[in-house]
């Protein structure tokens, strides 16, 4: 492991070298807008392949665009949709985490698991517990430490485990969350530099993380029985281990307000059939042509029916467990969340700018097409041509998209931070070669989760390593990197062959939504503004000459 540990320590001190991600993003605005200018000057022009509207750079120097820096700064920071999904998901969440129902229901999901199945049911909770945030850290990884310690294991082994389910799974999960309100709240205005009537389906990704839950739990089992626990041997216990944690049961008014949080799930859950399934459903447009169409009404309504979800059981467990006295409890909670959110709004400022500019550069789209085309070009396909590219070419596209998420993880730990830089470019660039934003949403999502719990820059990498030490006093940061290595590596290597072989076999990847995507039919092409003209009409990308002198 000394080359490991040389490595990692690697990482650690070159990304701590890193400015802050806010910083990191006023850093591209200025690389960004020093490139516009480049463009502007050389006139970079390409052909929307579905809009065949033709798009030049233009200077983000330019009078235009400073004033509309200026005037629309308010504007550019509300209208980044993943902050206005990220609250409302929040403002839910936040009363379920500060009630108490999250931290006992992560409680009750392991602490009376059988011994031989206590691996997989805590990466399960582990996984699934990812909509509990901070929580999740907070109470699931000591809590698997001392119930592994109880059961005569060692406690390591617990940490490990309830780490790489938490962190190591971060994107996978049974039911879609805060995070894909989040990630596919970017992709929208990412796909929309390509399609502007593009509009996103939270659930998306529904069926893909479901699929990485159903392959992280078995790999991680064998991770954890073969190479982690083998590898930590036998565990000594000393005087104030804290074994006790373990024993505690959950106390009554906690198991009553379980019980009151799953009626009220039920109650949220009915309510939302029958605003899709009632004559008449509010939430079905009966003027679309697919079921998939016809269905987007309630897609869109997904980050409401989030927030109720989290709201209603909370505050339903808080009521039965006496951690809500009255409705100032709520209001207190909801403000304390939106407090917790401070760091994120003011990341998504400078991200949100990021975003629009790169709009108004014009680059995003140009990028993408000369992408595009370079991708077509390495699959044998003729320039100009629309045809999507292969299944085989398509599998090592999609994994080498996992790869470098993974490893610029290492650096950035911001999940959205990277994909506001990164959506701009990859989703319109894969939309021009037949890939649908969910299957690009997917594959980052895969490798941006695997490496979390091996970089020293992940914000609760000193939390885990405390935790670690109440057990082994000598426990130190290259020993923890030791322990989750294996499990990143596995999970690496696994997930990046799921996501190929998803996209190569058109698994749908949630709800309505598929790996490819298919433009609208091409309109006729304009006219550009500087007076070139558009010799190529047909979808691809456009030949354009400047017209002779008169």
């Amino acid at each position: 492991m000394g080359v490991a540990n040389w490595l990692l320590n690697g990482v650690e001190k070159a990304g701590n070298k890193l400015p802050d991600p806010v910083f990191i993003f006023v850093w591209l605005i200025a690389i960004l807008m020093g490139i516009s200018v480049l463009g502007s000057l050389q006139g970079w022009q390409v052909v929307n392949p579905v809009t065949q509207d033709v798009i030049q750079a233009q200077s983000l120097f330019s009078s235009e665009n400073i004033r509309k820096l200026f005037e629309e700064m308010p504007k550019t920071l509300t209208s980044f949709a993943p902050l206005g999904y990220v609250l409302v998901v929040m403002l839910g969440a936040g009363v379920a985490e500060r009630t108490g129902l999250f931290g006992s229901a992560m409680k009750a999901g392991i602490r009376k698991a059988p011994k031989g199945l206590l691996t997989p049911i805590v990466l399960f909770v582990g996984i699934v517990a990812n909509h509990a945030a901070d929580a999740a850290y907070v109470v699931l990884i000591p809590l698997a430490a001392a119930i592994y310690a109880a059961a005569g294991r060692h406690p390591v082994a617990g940490i490990a485990v309830g780490f790489a389910g938490v962190s190591g799974g971060f994107s996978a999960n049974i039911f879609p969350g805060q995070l894909d309100a989040l990630l596919l709240g970017i992709t929208e205005p990412a796909a929309q530099l390509i399609d502007p009537a593009f509009t996103i389906n939270i659930a998306g990704n529904w069926w893909f993380i479901l699929g990485m839950t159903l392959l992280f739990v078995p790999v991680g089992w064998w991770v954890t029985d073969k190479i982690v626990e083998p590898r930590l041997g036998v565990w000594t216990p000393f005087a104030g281990a804290p074994i006790e944690d373990a024993e505690k049961p959950l106390e009554r008014q906690e198991s009553k307000g379980l019980l009151w949080a799953g009626l009220a799930a039920l109650l949220v859950i009915g309510l939302f059939a029958w605003l899709v399934l009632s004559p008449g459903a509010p939430l079905i447009d009966p003027e679309a042509e697919t079921g998939a169409a016809r269905l987007q009404p309630f897609y869109s309504s997904l980050v409401a029916a989030f927030f109720l979800l989290f709201l209603l059981t909370g505050t339903a467990y808080g009521i039965a467990a006496k951690t809500v006295n009255s409705h100032r409890d709520i209001v207190r909670m909801m403000s304390q969340a939106m407090s917790d959110m401070g760091p994120y709004i003011v990341l998504a400022f400078v991200a949100a700018h990021f975003v629009a500019m790169f709009n108004w550069s014009g680059l995003g789209p140009i990028i993408a097409v000369a992408g595009a085309e370079q991708i077509r070009g390495l699959s044998g396909i003729e320039p100009g041509s629309t045809d999507p590219i292969g299944a085989g070419q398509l599998f090592v596209l999609l994994v080498t998209i996992v790869l470098v998420s993974g490893l610029i993880n290492l650096f950035i730990g911001s999940s959205s931070a990277k994909w506001a830089f990164l959506a701009p470019i990859l989703v319109p660039m894969l939309m021009l070669v037949g890939v649908s934003p969910y299957m690009t949403t997917a594959a980052y999502r895969m490798g941006d989760s695997t490496t979390n719990i091996i970089t020293p820059l992940m914000v609760y990498f000193p939390l885990i390593l405390t935790f670690a030490q109440r057990w082994v006093k000598d426990f130190g940061l290259g020993s923890l990197m030791a322990v989750m290595l294996p499990y990143s590596v596995a999970f690496s290597i696994v997930g990046a062959i799921l996501t190929g072989i998803w996209a190569a076999a058109q698994i749908p990847l949630g709800p309505g939504e598929g790996v490819t995507y298919q433009p609208p039919a091409p309109v006729e092409a304009v006219q550009p503004l500087s007076g070139a003209v558009v010799v190529t009409a047909p979808p691809g990308i456009a030949v354009v000459t400047t017209p002779p002198a008169r």
